[in-house]
């Protein structure tokens, strides 16, 4: 008899595993080391550090090294070992890490910017580095000369940053809630498109190359989901944080979005079913139930004798109702409503209960959480908070079936 192990990934409450604390101020980034029991970070307190799990169960770090400003951003490759940290002076400095991951050697310096870098991306297919900063500027330059390859400006501080080698498109979040697009040439670049759905900063985005979708998240406590690869200008929003989205990671093999907010909230959401985009909201001078007038439409107030009323919107079918059409909230997780919204009367009756069925789960990792990574092969999910402490806890496992096949 054969055995075949077919792994059945399943979410679960967030477990955590360690903690990891000594730092003087903020942590920005945090990385996990995937293969070994390592964690790397940087911090507001200029340090980089490689933090290794010891016999007893602790991180110690095995490399400590302290930068002339403070660490904005990190990225770190696994297979050069090779760590790009953005600075707030506005360079990035590279780092090689031996085999042991005990020591650590300078490669380069790049002056990527004026002031400080807000994301930094090491692309090894390319041998690019890609980094934008609060100087409202996106550069990308060749990590084997130094060089900049190139620079794109933008009309806000840039703060979310994304990339996919297959097609070289560069994705741009900034402060003003757009996300442009760029296609990336070996000494320029051209303008694909922008977006614009949120009515806050964009505060993180993370892409998936297999589904061809873009993750944004925003300090409006917002998350859009823009479907880039079918074409159709599709964007479905999903509404469960109470706070500013401060990270976002996909886990492919599971299809589970995790979005973190500054509130420590953690949210785990079931991708793998059909969402509805949010309809647009129609505008009219009376409700689009009862024909009472709003208290703007002076003509059909005097002309019925009735006072005005106030305007609100159906969050189902985005006709415009008064307070007394839509006194009902409810939930409507296909449409990404995690949290009782208003809804119109007739949609209220409408809404059965499987449409009401969450798809998410909410935690609380119980500190600000400034930046967040997972590991998909062994579920880890690592986050670093205002608290300046890392957390390092596990988000998922699977539960292994056994099937024999007969010969």
């Amino acid at each position: 008899m054969a055995a075949e192990i077919h792994p059945r990934p399943q979410t679960r409450k967030p477990v955590l595993l360690s903690k990891i604390e000594g730092f003087q101020d903020v942590v920005n980034t945090a990385v996990i080391i995937p293969k070994e029991d390592g964690v790397i970070s940087v911090s507001q307190d200029r340090t980089i550090r490689v933090w290794l799990k010891r016999d007893s169960g602790q991180y110690w770090p095995s490399v400590f090294h302290t930068m002339p400003v403070a660490c904005s951003c990190m990225s770190f490759n696994p297979e050069t070992r090779r760590i790009s940290v953005g600075l707030e002076n506005g360079t990035v400095s590279e780092f090689v890490l031996s085999e042991d991951y005990n020591q650590m050697t300078p490669a380069r310096t790049y002056q990527a910017h004026q002031v400080g870098v807000t994301v930094v991306l090491f692309v090894l297919e390319m041998e690019w580095v890609l980094s934008t900063g609060q100087d409202k500027s996106f550069t990308w330059h060749c990590s084997e000369s130094g060089q900049q390859l190139g620079i794109y400006r933008t009309t806000a501080w840039v703060s979310g940053l994304q990339f996919d080698v297959e097609t070289r498109h560069a994705f741009v979040g900034d402060h003003s809630g757009q996300v442009t697009i760029l296609k990336l040439e070996q000494d320029n670049c051209s303008l694909v498109t922008t977006f614009k759905g949120h009515t806050g900063n964009v505060t993180a985005l993370c892409w998936d190359p297999v589904q061809r979708v873009l993750f944004s998240g925003s300090s409006d406590h917002s998350i859009i989901m823009w479907d880039i690869g079918g074409r159709k200008g599709t964007a479905i929003e999903l509404q469960g944080h109470n706070d500013k989205v401060q990270g976002l990671c996909y886990a492919p093999h599971t299809r589970q979005l995790i979005s973190c907010g500054s509130d420590g909230g953690i949210v785990i959401w079931n991708m793998d079913v059909t969402r509805q985009e949010t309809p647009e909201w129609l505008d009219s001078d009376s409700c689009q139930k009862c024909e009472q007038p709003f208290f703007w439409n002076f003509k059909q107030m005097w002309d019925s004798k009735k006072i005005g009323l106030r305007q609100h919107h159906c969050r189902k079918c985005g006709q415009a109702v008064c307070g007394k059409c839509s006194s009902k909230r409810s939930t409507i997780p296909l449409m990404g409503f995690e949290f009782e919204v208003r809804v119109c009367d007739s949609c209220h009756g409408s809404i059965t209960d499987e449409e009401r069925a969450p798809t998410a789960t909410f935690h609380d990792s119980k500190h600000s959480i400034i930046h967040m990574q997972y590991e998909p092969t062994r579920g880890w999910l690592l986050t670093s908070g205002t608290d300046k402490i890392i957390k390092a806890s596990t988000c998922s496992h699977s539960i292994v079936s056994v099937l024999f096949d007969r010969d």
